[in-house]
């Protein structure tokens, strides 16, 4: 019998299967970024454990008016978007599901026309990220950014504080922190971005500072339990370079992630949504399983999973969960379909972003 399917205790979360929706940003929130009613049925589709996912993870959603970097994205720093995930998260623990949210600060990754008084996005450092995002109109170059005072940060990691306490008050069973994909967090860790000379730049230990300290003030205000944390290694993603020393760096965050008990560590392995070895681009193999004994607990992996690379991931040991993206657009009961053997639905990519139920809640469920 496959483990895939059986139950697990993921920090103070009860799931009824090994299977997680991966976050999925997909540009449908309301005005004021607060979650709409067809967001409350995307995600009720996907929360039966019985043909869906056991855990899922939304959308990434900022932290604050300056952490929002796509047009469209909630949030979950105000009063009126608290009440709009409030009906999802209860949507979602009517069909049995269990739900957190993704805390997201994209840093650079941002156009000024999306930020408060087309304030410059804010980073680690100065330096221009060579990316686009989708702002009104379609695609546009990123702004180039402003580094952070060090004086600043405390409120950033105060905002991460205030919407973890948010996300609990709107009903979710927890956070995932976004510390991926190239994001805020990602280029105050990568000495390819962080140019930084005070306490937040240079070592290691203190490019991983401000990584901790959101952890710390996270679990300190929901507990550590109730805390999930996402990671990307050696994923080349928003043009957010390669570390000098990939293994070091994400070895010495795991360690420091250990005495904080969180309730998993979600990893992607790889480039996000692309190939999992990147030897033919220089980069080094990156050895996950060193971090996950770093880590010392719950392991969930992401990248281009079909059912028997996750049963023999979970039946090795070097997993505890699995997390899938895409799969989970265009079909609602990924679950059932990966329990049966069924055929997967493909995506619409041209219905990705932005619209309305075409492409989002119309993609039907088997027989």
């Amino acid at each position: 019998m496959s483990t895939l399917f059986s139950p697990l205790q993921v920090g103070d979360i009860a799931v009824a299967n090994r299977i997680v929706m991966a976050p999925l940003t997909r540009n449908r929130a309301g005005a004021g970024r607060v979650p709409t009613d067809l967001m409350v049925e995307y995600y009720r589709q996907r929360a039966n454990p019985a043909t869906g996912a056991g855990l899922i993870i939304t959308e990434a959603s900022q932290i604050s008016p300056m952490a929002q970097g796509y047009l469209d994205t909630p949030g979950i720093y105000s009063a009126e978007q608290v009440a709009g995930w409030k009906k999802v998260t209860d949507a979602v623990h009517a069909e049995g599901g269990k739900i957190v949210i993704q805390l997201w600060h994209v840093g650079r990754i941002s156009h000024s026309s999306l930020l408060p008084d087309g304030a410059a996005p804010v980073s680690s450092s100065a330096k221009p990220a060579n990316s686009k995002t989708f702002i009104t109109g379609g695609f546009a170059e990123v702004s180039a950014p402003r580094a952070l005072a060090t004086e600043e940060i405390a409120g950033i990691v105060n905002d991460y504080r205030v919407a973890a306490r948010n996300a609990i008050e709107a009903g979710f069973d927890g956070v995932e922190i976004h510390a991926a994909n190239g994001y805020l967090i990602e280029q105050f860790l990568r000495d390819s971005v962080n140019d930084r000379t005070d306490a937040y730049g240079g070592s290691i230990a203190n490019r991983a500072r401000f990584l901790l300290e959101v952890a710390e003030a996270v679990t300190a205000e929901i507990g550590g339990g109730r805390t999930g944390i996402r990671l990307s290694p050696i994923t080349p993603a928003n043009d957010c370079g390669q570390d000098s020393n990939a293994q070091a760096l994400f070895d010495h965050v795991a360690r420091g992630l250990q005495p904080l008990k969180l309730a998993y560590c979600h990893v992607v392995e790889g480039s996000t949504g692309g190939p999992r070895d990147l030897s033919d681009q220089g980069v080094a193999p990156f050895n996950y399983a060193e971090m996950k004994s770093a880590f010392g607990g719950v392991w969930m992996v992401n990248n281009g999973y079909n059912r028997l690379m996750a049963d023999e991931v979970l039946a090795s040991g070097a997993a505890d969960l699995v997390a899938w993206g895409r799969p989970f657009i265009a079909n609602p009961d990924l679950g059932r379909r990966l329990r049966e053997g069924a055929e997967q639905a493909k995506v619409n990519f041209a219905t990705c972003y932005g619209g309305g139920a075409e492409g989002y809640t119309d993609y039907p469920a088997l027989a």
